[in-house]
């Protein structure tokens, strides 16, 4: 699910100064608090105890410098400054959880998921161990399904109510992998189930390190 990522209230570690013009060094310095709102707007709680929003495509504050002098205010500064440093997601993108490490990720918000970061994805070709049965498989692809939305082929469940699979978590991004193919075994005596993918819940599958 998405997540409000709000930024410590704080001052920021000063940068080169030089050519920094006044405001922009109070968009650094005073303690300001940013919060992605969605749609490009983010609330920021100011030092003075007040709270403004700023729409920053359109280059928009509600503090009164915006709003009666028409100035690029410190509150429009620094919420560019914190989605430049990565603090805070950037307009059209949201804060969520990697599904399986819970490391905060930034995705487009018409993302529904699952979510997983470039750690945890596994990607074609990997050679990964099924942690119910020691078994070596390849992986064919990570998928944008969870485990409670894709059925079993020949099973009246899903991938997550599959028995082996009931101590996995129900949202956990689908594994489609395949068994390696029999030491041996000639070309002539490959048939198509020995190249079907099967569905894993991600937690299951643990990467095999060379």
């Amino acid at each position: 699910m998405p997540k409000t990522t709000t930024s410590r209230k704080a001052s920021l570690a000063p940068r080169r100064t030089d050519d920094l013009d006044a405001r922009s060094r109070r968009a650094r310095a005073e303690r300001m608090a940013v919060t992605p709102i969605g749609g490009g707007v983010y609330e920021v709680d100011s030092e003075s105890g007040h709270t403004y929003f700023v729409d920053l495509p359109g280059s928009r504050c509600t503090c009164p410098d915006h709003m009666y002098r028409g100035t690029r205010c410190k509150h429009l500064r620094r919420v560019a400054i914190e989605v430049d440093e990565g603090r805070v997601p950037p307009p059209g993108e949201m804060a969520v959880d990697c599904t399986v490490c819970d490391t905060t990720l930034f995705v487009d918000e018409r993302d529904d998921g699952p979510y997983c970061c470039e750690h945890c994805e596994l990607a074609p070709g990997e050679t990964v161990v099924d942690a119910e049965s020691d078994d070596l498989l390849v992986v064919v692809r990570t998928t944008d399904r969870r485990a409670d939305e894709v059925q079993v082929p020949g099973h009246d469940c899903t991938v997550a109510e599959y028995p082996k699979n009931e101590r996995y978590p129900d949202d956990d991004p689908v594994v489609e992998a395949l068994y390696p193919l029999p030491s041996g075994m000639a070309a002539d005596e490959v048939r198509p189930h020995h190249l079907r993918p099967y569905s894993f819940p991600i937690s299951r599958l643990e990467r095999r390190y060379r």
